[in-house]
Protein backbone atom coordinates (compact mmCIF):
# COMPACT_ATOMS: atom_id res chain seq x y z
CA UNK A 1 0.00 0.00 0.00
CA UNK A 2 1.30 3.44 -1.06
CA UNK A 3 0.01 7.19 -0.17
CA UNK A 4 -0.70 9.73 -2.60
CA UNK A 5 -1.35 13.51 -1.19
CA UNK A 6 -2.95 15.90 -3.35
CA UNK A 7 -3.88 19.79 -2.11
CA UNK A 8 -7.64 21.02 -3.38
CA UNK A 9 -9.15 24.11 -1.78
CA UNK A 10 -6.66 24.52 0.59
CA UNK A 11 -7.01 20.65 1.88
CA UNK A 12 -4.83 17.88 1.87
CA UNK A 13 -5.97 14.83 0.38
CA UNK A 14 -5.06 11.38 1.47
CA UNK A 15 -5.36 8.83 -1.21
CA UNK A 16 -4.77 5.21 -0.35
CA UNK A 17 -3.78 2.64 -2.74
CA UNK A 18 -4.61 -0.48 -1.77
CA UNK A 19 -2.54 -3.58 -3.98
CA UNK A 20 -4.60 -6.83 -4.67
CA UNK A 21 -3.22 -10.42 -3.95
CA UNK A 22 -3.00 -11.16 -7.38
CA UNK A 23 -1.00 -7.97 -8.31
CA UNK A 24 1.11 -8.56 -5.14
CA UNK A 25 1.79 -12.03 -6.36
CA UNK A 26 2.55 -10.91 -10.12
CA UNK A 27 4.83 -8.13 -8.64
CA UNK A 28 7.03 -10.03 -6.75
CA UNK A 29 7.54 -13.54 -8.98
CA UNK A 30 8.15 -10.44 -11.71
CA UNK A 31 10.87 -9.08 -9.65
CA UNK A 32 12.28 -12.45 -8.28
CA UNK A 33 12.63 -13.40 -12.32
CA UNK A 34 14.34 -10.29 -12.72
CA UNK A 35 16.50 -10.39 -10.32
CA UNK A 36 17.47 -14.51 -11.37
CA UNK A 37 17.87 -12.49 -15.09
CA UNK A 38 20.09 -10.09 -13.81
CA UNK A 39 22.26 -12.94 -11.82
CA UNK A 40 22.70 -14.29 -14.72
CA UNK A 41 23.64 -12.06 -16.77
CA UNK A 42 26.38 -11.57 -14.42
CA UNK A 43 27.80 -14.21 -14.68
CA UNK A 44 27.91 -14.01 -18.27
CA UNK A 45 29.80 -11.19 -18.30
CA UNK A 46 32.82 -12.84 -16.28
CA UNK A 47 32.81 -15.35 -19.99
CA UNK A 48 32.38 -12.37 -22.06
CA UNK A 49 35.37 -11.50 -24.23
CA UNK A 50 35.83 -9.12 -27.05
CA UNK A 51 33.15 -6.15 -29.20
CA UNK A 52 29.86 -7.03 -30.26
CA UNK A 53 29.19 -5.69 -33.62
CA UNK A 54 25.39 -4.74 -34.54
CA UNK A 55 24.49 -4.34 -38.44
CA UNK A 56 21.69 -1.89 -38.45
CA UNK A 57 20.94 -2.68 -42.29
CA UNK A 58 20.99 -5.63 -44.71
CA UNK A 59 22.83 -5.55 -47.62
CA UNK A 60 19.68 -5.30 -49.72
CA UNK A 61 18.80 -1.89 -48.08
CA UNK A 62 18.37 1.40 -50.06
CA UNK A 63 20.01 2.88 -47.08
CA UNK A 64 22.52 1.73 -45.78
CA UNK A 65 23.61 2.58 -41.66
CA UNK A 66 26.66 2.13 -40.13
CA UNK A 67 27.55 -1.26 -37.96
CA UNK A 68 27.74 -0.17 -34.30
CA UNK A 69 29.86 -1.87 -32.04
CA UNK A 70 29.51 -2.40 -28.40
CA UNK A 71 32.54 -3.54 -25.61
CA UNK A 72 31.33 -6.97 -24.27
CA UNK A 73 31.91 -6.81 -21.07
CA UNK A 74 30.79 -3.47 -19.71
CA UNK A 75 27.71 -3.66 -21.85
CA UNK A 76 26.35 -6.84 -19.94
CA UNK A 77 27.45 -5.55 -17.09
CA UNK A 78 25.38 -2.84 -16.99
CA UNK A 79 22.51 -5.03 -18.18
CA UNK A 80 22.66 -7.14 -15.14
CA UNK A 81 23.06 -3.84 -13.00
CA UNK A 82 19.86 -2.80 -14.73
CA UNK A 83 17.47 -6.01 -14.48
CA UNK A 84 18.96 -6.21 -10.87
CA UNK A 85 17.88 -2.57 -10.44
CA UNK A 86 14.53 -3.25 -11.47
CA UNK A 87 14.27 -6.70 -9.62
CA UNK A 88 14.88 -4.08 -6.76
CA UNK A 89 11.66 -1.76 -7.86
CA UNK A 90 9.45 -4.62 -8.26
CA UNK A 91 9.92 -6.02 -4.90
CA UNK A 92 9.75 -3.05 -2.58
CA UNK A 93 7.08 -2.04 -4.05
CA UNK A 94 7.50 1.84 -4.97
CA UNK A 95 5.93 1.86 -8.05
CA UNK A 96 2.67 1.07 -9.27
CA UNK A 97 0.62 1.19 -12.79
CA UNK A 98 2.34 2.46 -15.46
CA UNK A 99 5.38 3.60 -13.93
CA UNK A 100 5.96 -0.14 -13.19
CA UNK A 101 5.24 -1.59 -16.05
CA UNK A 102 7.70 1.05 -17.65
CA UNK A 103 10.41 -0.26 -15.36
CA UNK A 104 9.62 -3.88 -16.28
CA UNK A 105 10.06 -2.77 -20.13
CA UNK A 106 13.17 -1.37 -19.85
CA UNK A 107 14.60 -4.06 -17.88
CA UNK A 108 13.71 -6.59 -20.50
CA UNK A 109 15.29 -4.39 -23.38
CA UNK A 110 18.42 -4.29 -21.41
CA UNK A 111 18.01 -8.45 -20.74
CA UNK A 112 18.17 -8.99 -24.41
CA UNK A 113 20.86 -6.69 -25.22
CA UNK A 114 23.12 -8.29 -22.78
CA UNK A 115 22.11 -11.62 -23.45
CA UNK A 116 23.01 -10.85 -27.88
CA UNK A 117 26.00 -9.11 -26.76
CA UNK A 118 27.29 -11.85 -24.52
CA UNK A 119 26.37 -14.26 -27.56
CA UNK A 120 28.12 -11.63 -30.08
CA UNK A 121 30.62 -10.98 -28.67
CA UNK A 122 34.19 -12.14 -30.54
CA UNK A 123 32.26 -13.21 -32.71
CA UNK A 124 33.55 -12.83 -36.84
CA UNK A 125 29.62 -11.17 -37.60
CA UNK A 126 27.75 -8.73 -36.29
CA UNK A 127 24.63 -9.66 -35.25
CA UNK A 128 21.62 -8.58 -38.07
CA UNK A 129 19.58 -6.23 -36.29
CA UNK A 130 17.47 -5.64 -39.36
CA UNK A 131 17.05 -9.89 -39.90
CA UNK A 132 15.87 -10.16 -36.24
CA UNK A 133 13.06 -7.62 -36.80
CA UNK A 134 11.87 -8.46 -40.10
CA UNK A 135 11.95 -12.01 -39.12
CA UNK A 136 10.39 -11.23 -35.57
CA UNK A 137 7.38 -9.43 -37.32
CA UNK A 138 7.03 -12.67 -39.83
CA UNK A 139 6.82 -14.73 -37.15
CA UNK A 140 4.43 -12.53 -34.67
CA UNK A 141 2.09 -12.37 -37.69
CA UNK A 142 -0.02 -15.26 -37.22
CA UNK A 143 0.45 -15.41 -33.08
CA UNK A 144 -1.21 -11.91 -33.40
CA UNK A 145 -4.06 -13.19 -35.27
CA UNK A 146 -4.54 -16.16 -33.10
CA UNK A 147 -4.13 -14.00 -29.79
CA UNK A 148 -7.08 -11.81 -31.09
CA UNK A 149 -8.91 -15.25 -32.16
CA UNK A 150 -8.73 -15.84 -28.35
CA UNK A 151 -9.74 -12.73 -27.06
CA UNK A 152 -12.66 -13.10 -28.70
CA UNK A 153 -13.57 -16.27 -27.42
CA UNK A 154 -12.42 -16.26 -23.54
CA UNK A 155 -13.73 -12.93 -23.16
CA UNK A 156 -17.03 -14.31 -24.04
CA UNK A 157 -16.44 -16.57 -22.02
CA UNK A 158 -15.54 -19.85 -23.88
CA UNK A 159 -11.97 -21.48 -23.65
CA UNK A 160 -10.53 -21.56 -26.63
CA UNK A 161 -7.58 -24.15 -26.72
CA UNK A 162 -8.14 -25.02 -30.35
CA UNK A 163 -6.22 -22.93 -31.99
CA UNK A 164 -3.88 -25.00 -33.52
CA UNK A 165 -6.79 -26.84 -34.88
CA UNK A 166 -7.90 -24.00 -36.45
CA UNK A 167 -4.35 -22.70 -37.75
CA UNK A 168 -3.98 -25.86 -39.27
CA UNK A 169 -7.16 -26.47 -41.05
CA UNK A 170 -6.95 -22.91 -42.47
CA UNK A 171 -2.76 -23.64 -43.80
CA UNK A 172 -4.10 -26.84 -45.44
CA UNK A 173 -7.41 -25.18 -47.14
CA UNK A 174 -5.18 -21.97 -48.20
CA UNK A 175 -2.49 -24.38 -50.21
CA UNK A 176 -4.60 -26.86 -51.74
CA UNK A 177 -6.95 -23.78 -52.72
CA UNK A 178 -4.80 -21.26 -53.54
CA UNK A 179 -2.72 -24.22 -55.82
CA UNK A 180 -5.93 -25.18 -57.50
CA UNK A 181 -7.14 -21.48 -58.58
CA UNK A 182 -3.59 -19.88 -58.68
CA UNK A 183 -6.20 -16.99 -56.88
CA UNK A 184 -4.53 -15.60 -53.16
CA UNK A 185 -7.98 -13.50 -52.43
CA UNK A 186 -9.72 -16.71 -53.14
CA UNK A 187 -7.23 -18.74 -50.94
CA UNK A 188 -7.39 -16.23 -48.17
CA UNK A 189 -11.45 -16.68 -48.35
CA UNK A 190 -11.22 -20.32 -48.51
CA UNK A 191 -8.88 -20.17 -45.13
CA UNK A 192 -11.24 -18.41 -43.27
CA UNK A 193 -14.27 -20.47 -44.42
CA UNK A 194 -12.54 -23.52 -43.25
CA UNK A 195 -11.12 -21.84 -39.61
CA UNK A 196 -14.87 -20.70 -38.84
CA UNK A 197 -16.07 -24.03 -39.35
CA UNK A 198 -14.03 -25.10 -37.22
CA UNK A 199 -15.63 -22.35 -34.67
CA UNK A 200 -18.76 -23.89 -35.16
CA UNK A 201 -17.47 -26.77 -34.01
CA UNK A 202 -16.03 -25.78 -30.76
CA UNK A 203 -19.57 -23.50 -30.59
CA UNK A 204 -22.12 -26.31 -30.50
CA UNK A 205 -20.24 -28.55 -28.94
CA UNK A 206 -19.22 -26.21 -26.08
CA UNK A 207 -22.04 -23.59 -25.99
CA UNK A 208 -24.64 -25.88 -26.73
CA UNK A 209 -24.02 -29.50 -25.51
CA UNK A 210 -21.79 -27.90 -22.56
CA UNK A 211 -19.23 -30.49 -23.50
CA UNK A 212 -15.58 -29.59 -21.60
CA UNK A 213 -13.93 -26.66 -23.48
CA UNK A 214 -10.58 -27.76 -22.31
CA UNK A 215 -10.77 -31.15 -23.45
CA UNK A 216 -13.30 -30.47 -26.43
CA UNK A 217 -10.01 -27.83 -27.43
CA UNK A 218 -7.59 -31.04 -27.40
CA UNK A 219 -10.00 -32.96 -29.51
CA UNK A 220 -10.43 -30.78 -31.97
CA UNK A 221 -6.56 -29.90 -32.25
CA UNK A 222 -6.64 -34.22 -32.71
CA UNK A 223 -9.14 -33.93 -35.28
CA UNK A 224 -7.53 -30.89 -37.36
CA UNK A 225 -4.17 -33.02 -37.55
CA UNK A 226 -5.78 -36.23 -38.71
CA UNK A 227 -7.77 -35.05 -40.99
CA UNK A 228 -4.87 -33.08 -42.56
CA UNK A 229 -2.45 -35.00 -42.29
CA UNK A 230 -4.74 -37.97 -43.75
CA UNK A 231 -5.90 -35.74 -47.12
CA UNK A 232 -2.05 -34.39 -47.31
CA UNK A 233 -0.59 -38.07 -47.52
CA UNK A 234 -3.93 -39.58 -49.53
CA UNK A 235 -4.33 -36.82 -51.95
CA UNK A 236 -1.67 -33.71 -51.75
CA UNK A 237 1.39 -35.45 -52.00
CA UNK A 238 1.09 -37.58 -54.40
CA UNK A 239 -0.19 -34.73 -56.34
CA UNK A 240 2.24 -32.13 -55.38
CA UNK A 241 2.92 -30.42 -58.82
CA UNK A 242 -1.09 -29.49 -58.70
CA UNK A 243 -1.63 -29.24 -55.07
CA UNK A 244 0.75 -28.00 -53.06
CA UNK A 245 2.19 -24.96 -55.30
CA UNK A 246 0.04 -22.33 -53.82
CA UNK A 247 1.04 -18.78 -54.88
CA UNK A 248 2.68 -16.57 -52.50
CA UNK A 249 1.92 -12.97 -51.44
CA UNK A 250 3.97 -10.39 -53.07
CA UNK A 251 5.00 -7.29 -50.34
CA UNK A 252 3.32 -4.22 -50.45
CA UNK A 253 6.08 -0.94 -49.98
CA UNK A 254 4.04 1.84 -48.67
CA UNK A 255 5.47 5.09 -50.11
CA UNK A 256 7.17 7.67 -47.91
CA UNK A 257 7.40 5.50 -44.94
CA UNK A 258 9.43 2.36 -46.52
CA UNK A 259 12.28 5.07 -47.04
CA UNK A 260 12.67 5.16 -43.08
CA UNK A 261 16.09 3.62 -42.03
CA UNK A 262 15.82 0.58 -40.36
CA UNK A 263 12.07 0.33 -39.70
CA UNK A 264 11.11 1.19 -43.10
CA UNK A 265 11.91 -2.08 -44.49
CA UNK A 266 10.68 -3.65 -41.54
CA UNK A 267 7.36 -2.45 -41.00
CA UNK A 268 6.20 -0.69 -44.21
CA UNK A 269 7.24 -3.44 -46.82
CA UNK A 270 4.93 -6.46 -45.84
CA UNK A 271 2.89 -8.75 -47.28
CA UNK A 272 -1.20 -7.82 -46.91
CA UNK A 273 -1.44 -10.07 -44.05
CA UNK A 274 1.05 -8.33 -41.76
CA UNK A 275 -0.94 -4.94 -42.74
CA UNK A 276 -4.32 -6.78 -41.41
CA UNK A 277 -3.02 -7.95 -38.82
CA UNK A 278 -1.74 -4.82 -37.31
CA UNK A 279 -5.26 -2.94 -37.86
CA UNK A 280 -6.93 -6.22 -36.50
CA UNK A 281 -5.53 -5.28 -33.01
CA UNK A 282 -6.93 -1.76 -33.31
CA UNK A 283 -10.08 -3.11 -34.60
CA UNK A 284 -10.68 -5.51 -31.79
CA UNK A 285 -9.91 -3.57 -29.07
CA UNK A 286 -12.52 -0.74 -30.74
CA UNK A 287 -14.85 -3.86 -30.79
CA UNK A 288 -14.62 -4.69 -27.44
CA UNK A 289 -14.36 -1.30 -25.75
CA UNK A 290 -16.55 1.23 -27.50
CA UNK A 291 -19.13 -0.99 -28.62
CA UNK A 292 -22.30 -1.95 -27.46
CA UNK A 293 -21.82 -5.20 -28.89
CA UNK A 294 -18.35 -5.70 -26.93
CA UNK A 295 -19.97 -4.39 -23.87
CA UNK A 296 -22.24 -7.38 -24.53
CA UNK A 297 -19.56 -10.21 -25.10
CA UNK A 298 -17.64 -8.99 -21.83
CA UNK A 299 -20.87 -8.71 -19.93
CA UNK A 300 -21.56 -12.51 -20.81
CA UNK A 301 -18.13 -13.70 -20.45
CA UNK A 302 -18.29 -12.14 -17.20
CA UNK A 303 -21.53 -12.45 -15.26
CA UNK A 304 -24.25 -14.34 -17.75
CA UNK A 305 -27.07 -14.05 -15.50
CA UNK A 306 -27.05 -10.72 -15.31
CA UNK A 307 -26.37 -10.15 -19.14
CA UNK A 308 -29.40 -12.55 -19.57
CA UNK A 309 -31.87 -10.43 -16.74
CA UNK A 310 -31.08 -7.10 -19.20
CA UNK A 311 -32.60 -9.39 -22.49
CA UNK A 312 -29.07 -10.13 -23.88
CA UNK A 313 -28.39 -13.69 -25.98
CA UNK A 314 -25.68 -15.28 -23.81
CA UNK A 315 -25.74 -17.92 -26.67
CA UNK A 316 -26.42 -15.84 -29.54
CA UNK A 317 -23.35 -13.60 -28.68
CA UNK A 318 -20.97 -16.37 -27.59
CA UNK A 319 -21.65 -18.16 -31.04
CA UNK A 320 -20.89 -14.80 -32.68
CA UNK A 321 -18.19 -13.98 -30.52
CA UNK A 322 -16.49 -17.65 -31.35
CA UNK A 323 -17.30 -17.09 -35.30
CA UNK A 324 -15.53 -13.96 -35.41
CA UNK A 325 -12.69 -15.69 -33.45
CA UNK A 326 -12.64 -18.22 -36.65
CA UNK A 327 -12.32 -15.05 -39.10
CA UNK A 328 -8.67 -14.02 -37.45
CA UNK A 329 -7.71 -17.63 -36.74
CA UNK A 330 -8.32 -18.55 -40.82
CA UNK A 331 -5.68 -15.15 -41.33
CA UNK A 332 -3.21 -16.51 -39.32
CA UNK A 333 -3.59 -20.03 -41.05
CA UNK A 334 -3.20 -18.67 -44.43
CA UNK A 335 -0.10 -16.93 -43.27
CA UNK A 336 2.22 -20.34 -43.15
CA UNK A 337 1.30 -21.85 -46.73
CA UNK A 338 0.20 -18.35 -49.02
CA UNK A 339 1.87 -15.67 -46.99
CA UNK A 340 4.89 -17.68 -46.89
CA UNK A 341 6.56 -20.77 -48.20
CA UNK A 342 3.38 -21.71 -50.58
CA UNK A 343 3.18 -25.19 -49.92
CA UNK A 344 1.91 -27.15 -47.04
CA UNK A 345 3.21 -29.79 -44.71
CA UNK A 346 1.70 -32.19 -42.17
CA UNK A 347 1.69 -29.99 -38.61
CA UNK A 348 2.71 -26.80 -40.62
CA UNK A 349 1.90 -25.13 -37.25
CA UNK A 350 4.34 -26.49 -34.96
CA UNK A 351 2.18 -25.32 -31.64
CA UNK A 352 2.05 -21.74 -32.85
CA UNK A 353 -1.61 -22.03 -31.78
CA UNK A 354 -0.53 -22.84 -27.90
CA UNK A 355 2.22 -19.93 -28.27
CA UNK A 356 -0.63 -17.75 -29.35
CA UNK A 357 -2.55 -18.95 -26.60
CA UNK A 358 0.18 -18.33 -24.10
CA UNK A 359 -0.15 -14.78 -25.62
CA UNK A 360 -3.57 -14.52 -24.52
CA UNK A 361 -2.91 -15.30 -20.72
CA UNK A 362 -0.16 -13.36 -20.65
CA UNK A 363 -1.85 -10.48 -21.94
CA UNK A 364 -3.95 -10.43 -19.50
CA UNK A 365 -7.31 -11.51 -22.56
CA UNK A 366 -6.46 -7.47 -23.75
CA UNK A 367 -5.91 -7.42 -27.17
CA UNK A 368 -3.08 -4.91 -27.30
CA UNK A 369 -1.38 -6.47 -24.68
CA UNK A 370 -1.59 -9.93 -25.99
CA UNK A 371 -0.49 -8.55 -29.51
CA UNK A 372 2.95 -7.18 -27.54
CA UNK A 373 3.49 -10.49 -25.97
CA UNK A 374 2.76 -12.18 -29.60
CA UNK A 375 5.73 -9.71 -30.89
CA UNK A 376 7.30 -10.80 -27.80
CA UNK A 377 7.58 -14.77 -28.56
CA UNK A 378 8.36 -14.04 -32.07
CA UNK A 379 11.17 -11.50 -31.14
CA UNK A 380 12.34 -14.98 -29.42
CA UNK A 381 11.99 -17.37 -31.82
CA UNK A 382 13.88 -15.58 -34.41
CA UNK A 383 16.50 -14.64 -31.85
CA UNK A 384 16.80 -18.39 -31.65
CA UNK A 385 18.00 -18.82 -35.06
CA UNK A 386 19.56 -15.90 -35.53
CA UNK A 387 22.03 -16.97 -32.36
CA UNK A 388 23.32 -20.51 -34.30
CA UNK A 389 24.66 -18.04 -37.27
CA UNK A 390 27.03 -16.40 -34.46
CA UNK A 391 28.80 -19.58 -33.51
CA UNK A 392 27.46 -18.71 -29.65
CA UNK A 393 28.70 -21.19 -26.94
CA UNK A 394 24.93 -21.94 -26.25
CA UNK A 395 24.41 -25.37 -27.15
CA UNK A 396 22.01 -25.75 -30.43
CA UNK A 397 19.29 -27.99 -28.37
CA UNK A 398 18.82 -25.24 -26.07
CA UNK A 399 18.52 -22.40 -28.90
CA UNK A 400 15.44 -24.61 -30.25
CA UNK A 401 14.09 -24.70 -27.18
CA UNK A 402 14.05 -21.23 -26.22
CA UNK A 403 10.65 -20.02 -27.48
CA UNK A 404 9.30 -22.62 -25.67
CA UNK A 405 11.20 -22.26 -22.30
CA UNK A 406 10.06 -18.54 -22.80
CA UNK A 407 6.27 -19.38 -23.24
CA UNK A 408 6.63 -21.05 -19.64
CA UNK A 409 8.85 -18.74 -18.29
CA UNK A 410 6.29 -15.70 -19.29
CA UNK A 411 2.82 -16.98 -17.98
CA UNK A 412 4.26 -18.78 -15.00
CA UNK A 413 6.35 -15.92 -13.51
CA UNK A 414 5.83 -12.51 -15.54
CA UNK A 415 1.93 -12.46 -14.70
CA UNK A 416 1.69 -14.63 -12.11
CA UNK A 417 -2.19 -15.99 -11.29
CA UNK A 418 -3.69 -13.35 -13.54
CA UNK A 419 -7.69 -13.97 -13.44
CA UNK A 420 -9.60 -13.93 -16.34
CA UNK A 421 -13.08 -13.05 -17.35
CA UNK A 422 -15.18 -15.00 -14.65
CA UNK A 423 -17.56 -16.90 -16.37
CA UNK A 424 -14.48 -18.17 -19.02
CA UNK A 425 -15.13 -21.55 -19.30
CA UNK A 426 -17.99 -21.88 -17.73
CA UNK A 427 -21.19 -23.32 -19.13
CA UNK A 428 -24.52 -21.20 -19.58
CA UNK A 429 -27.17 -22.90 -18.82
CA UNK A 430 -30.75 -21.33 -18.81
Amino acid sequence: MSTLAASAAGQVIQLDYHESRDARRARLSTGVLLGLLGLLLAWLATRTSGDAGYALSSPFDAVQLPTVTLPGVPTVVASAVVALVAAAVYLTGRLHGRALAAVGTLAGLFVALGAVTWAAAGSAFPFPVSNQLTGTVALATPLVFGALCGVLCENAGVVNVSIEGQFLVAAFTAGVVGSVTGSIPVALVAAVVSAVAMAALLAVFSIKYLVDQVVLGVVLNLLASGITGFLFDQLVQPNSRDLNVAPTMPTIGIPGLLAIPLLGPVLFNQTILVYLAMVSVALVAFLLYRTRWGLRVRSVGEHPDAADTVGISVRGIRWQAVLAGGVFAGLGGAFFTIGSTGGFIKDITVGNGFIALAALIMGRWRPVRAALMAVFFGFVTQLASQLQTLETPMPTQFLLMLPYVATIVAVAGLIGRSRGPAADGVPYTK
